[in-house]
């Protein structure tokens, strides 16, 4: 990116010039692949709503993977961001050189497989992340973004779509059919919410269900535990949850002891636990080790 585009707007007669969205999918034979889990959004208002979610984005770098034709893209572009995208499918990429010619300076396009991208060394810190992520791959990539061991993390935030009830297992409370692995991890040091819902008319074609938008801000991480401990305990409790913990928890090395010491019942199932029991139980596996 160059320093004297950082931030600047795009001139109006240049996004005005940019062919409708639907023209950019038929012109470059950008049906949406079930394979790769797209479904494209096309309402401008809509999108410039999601590029509004995080708060300010002049100046700043965006993260976006999954752009497609771009329509996300072009909506970041507007709020002033610099924009860094991963595309995995090459028919998309000539669609995005366009945009890119639209945004000189402001747009960088790499071709390949999200999951495979060092991104702490990829991007400079505090980046933001914005994406209408491929449903094949957005759980995956969250939880590994979730899991990073340097914290805080590389990015600022996270604003993410995904399949409401994936949406509603992120920010669930315990105790609640929603609330799971996916939840303890999200919350252990992150606050996350649910920005808005976008109804499955709105996308290209529309997927079976409703999605949302859920946006992710790092806090300060619990002391005296490690991430990939809190990864094994959550999936040994989890793993079965119709069972007691006392069962569950059978085969994880010292996970019935760890329950004691914390004065936690056995009796009980994982989705009673809060996070910050879990925290705490994962908290006394570290300190035994």
């Amino acid at each position: 990116m160059s320093d004297d585009a950082a931030g600047l707007p795009i001139p109006k007669d240049a996004l005005a010039a940019l062919p409708p969205l639907r023209e950019v999918i038929a012109r470059h034979g950008l049906a949406a692949k079930k394979s790769l889990g797209q479904n494209f959004l096309l309402d401008g208002n809509l999108l410039d709503r999601i590029a509004r979610v995080p708060g300010s984005l002049a100046g700043a770098t965006v993260y976006e993977v999954g752009p497609g034709p771009g329509g996300l893209t072009r909506a970041l572009l507007r709020a002033g961001a610099n924009v860094v995208a991963v595309e995995r499918d090459d028919r998309a990429l000539p669609a995005l050189a366009e945009l890119a010619e639209a945004a000189p300076g402001r747009l960088s396009v790499l071709g390949g497989d999200a999951l495979k991208q060092d991104e702490a060394a990829l991007l400079p810190p505090g980046t933001h992340v914005v994406a209408n992520l491929p449903y094949n791959i957005g759980t995956a990539l969250f939880v590994r973004w979730l899991t990073t061991d340097a914290w805080p993390p590389w990015w600022a935030t996270l604003t993410l779509m995904f399949q409401k009830e994936v949406a509603q297992r992120i920010v669930a409370a315990p105790d609640t059919s929603a609330y799971g692995r996916l939840s303890v991890l999200a919350q252990w040091r992150t606050l996350p919410k649910i920005a808005l819902d976008v109804p499955r008319q709105a996308f290209t074609p529309p997927p079976s269900i409703t999605s949302s938008v859920v946006h992710v801000r790092p806090v300060a991480a619990p002391t005296g535990v490690s991430v990939r401990t809190l990864e094994t305990l959550t999936a040994a409790a989890f793993g079965q949850r119709r069972k007691m913990l006392r069962a569950s928890l059978r085969g994880l090395a010292g996970g019935p002891e760890a329950l004691e010491r914390c004065g936690i019942d056995a009796a009980r199932r994982a989705e009673t636990l809060s996070v910050a029991e879990f925290v705490e139980v994962a908290r006394s596996l570290d300190a035994s080790r």
